[in-house]
């Protein structure tokens, strides 16, 4: 699974970090960090990943 994150659409509400912070973080800056940005999120974090999916509210990711 991977998550694609559309960094321009990002308001830096932080509901993905909470939701999955292996996955996700907030720079000093409140830009998203996206630790698997390209690749194959590990499989011991796709269900955390897909809950962090779900929580945007501006649905700045998605699933592909």
């Amino acid at each position: 699974m991977r998550i694609i994150a559309d960094y321009d659409r990002c308001e830096g509400h932080g509901l993905c970090v909470d939701q999955a912070p292996d996955v996700f973080d907030l720079d000093d800056e409140c830009d998203l960090v996206h630790h698997f940005d390209g690749a194959e999120v590990p499989t011991e974090h796709e269900a955390a990943g897909r809950r962090a999916v779900d929580s945007c509210p501006v649905a700045a990711l998605r699933l592909a």
